[in-house]
């Protein structure tokens, strides 16, 4: 069985897990797609499936077959280990595995050849652990990402009321279309960031893809530039500002996007490794393949 094929298996059975109860709230949802986000080797097309077990609760049938399949898919010792490297990533929602989880992690790793719903049990207490951390952490996290996008709003609308006002045109931006903008400029401020340092001639670049690419104005696109760069030095929701992307890009638009990140990354005529990197951890959260961020790296070669 193929790894991708394997960890599909998983997800499914941590979504089966996690509507034990019947319910799940928004935030739940919320804070599982974002676990389950972590998962390696998801392509595109297994994402949207797995956001189709989400959107219903999962009955005790269905779910009884979903343990028995996962651990029919387990076979060897690599499978097993595959496993329970996806597991602890879910489990290490804030960073850090404590030893209550790393003792069931264990526990669970012991029950994958077990026949019963001993498996069920375990990944029931690591799923609503993990899940109920991710909540605490987004709760009280300062809110960065979701006032980054609210910050760049008010201020480009108020923008173009003063614009308008003042008598000159301004171009209307619809929310949705801000709310892209602010995830492509978090994206792009990390592969700028990421050697430590942002120089004046990546911000040009960035502005510069803004306008071409997202028909931004260049006072807008310099602004939305100004306000990525300041924020990304904080701690900015990875997991969340690439899931988002992606779940508002499509494949054709995420694959141009990873060659503008390169364009980013080598406009200060140098495309440092831990640049190269970040473009790869990006590529590989909005689900492109290796040939993808291959084709995007030639670019700038």
């Amino acid at each position: 069985m193929s790894d991708s094929n394997l960890i599909m298996s998983l997800a499914r059975v941590m979504i089966a897990v996690a509507w034990v109860d019947g319910t799940l709230d928004t935030n739940e949802r919320n804070a599982l797609k974002d676990l389950l986000f972590r998962l390696p080797d998801l392509s595109g097309q297994e994402w949207t499936t797995l956001e189709m077990y989400l959107e219903a609760p999962v009955g005790s049938a269905e779910r009884e077959r979903l343990i028995a399949e996962l651990q029919a898919n387990i076979r060897t010792n690599e499978d097993k280990a595959l496993v329970h490297r996806a597991l602890s990533e879910v489990a290490a929602a804030d960073g850090v595995v404590s030893a209550d989880e790393q003792q069931v992690l264990d526990e669970i790793s012991n029950a994958l050849d077990a026949v019963g719903t001993g498996l069920l049990g375990r990944l029931g207490g690591l799923m609503k652990s993990s899940v109920s951390r991710r909540n605490t952490a987004l709760d009280n996290a300062p809110n960065r990402e979701k006032h980054f996008e609210d910050y760049i709003t008010n201020k480009v609308y108020y923008g173009v009321q003063r614009q308008v006002e003042e008598g000159r045109n301004a171009m209307p931006i619809t929310e949705d279309k801000l709310r892209l903008l602010c995830l492509a400029g978090g994206l792009m401020a990390r592969v700028a960031h990421a050697d430590g340092h942002v120089d004046p001639t990546e911000c040009e670049a960035m502005a510069k893809h803004l306008v071409n690419h997202w028909n931004l104005s260049e006072t807008d696109a310099r602004f939305v530039v100004d306000v990525a760069v300041e924020e990304i030095s904080a701690d900015l929701d990875y997991y969340r500002l690439t899931r988002d992307f992606f779940a508002a890009t499509t494949r054709e638009q995420r694959q141009a996007y990873l060659t503008i990140l390169f364009q980013i990354a080598a406009a200060d005529g140098v495309v440092d490794h831990t640049e190269v990197e970040e473009i790869r951890s990006i590529s590989t959260s909005l689900k492109l393949e290796h040939a993808d961020f291959i084709h995007a790296k030639l670019s700038v070669s």
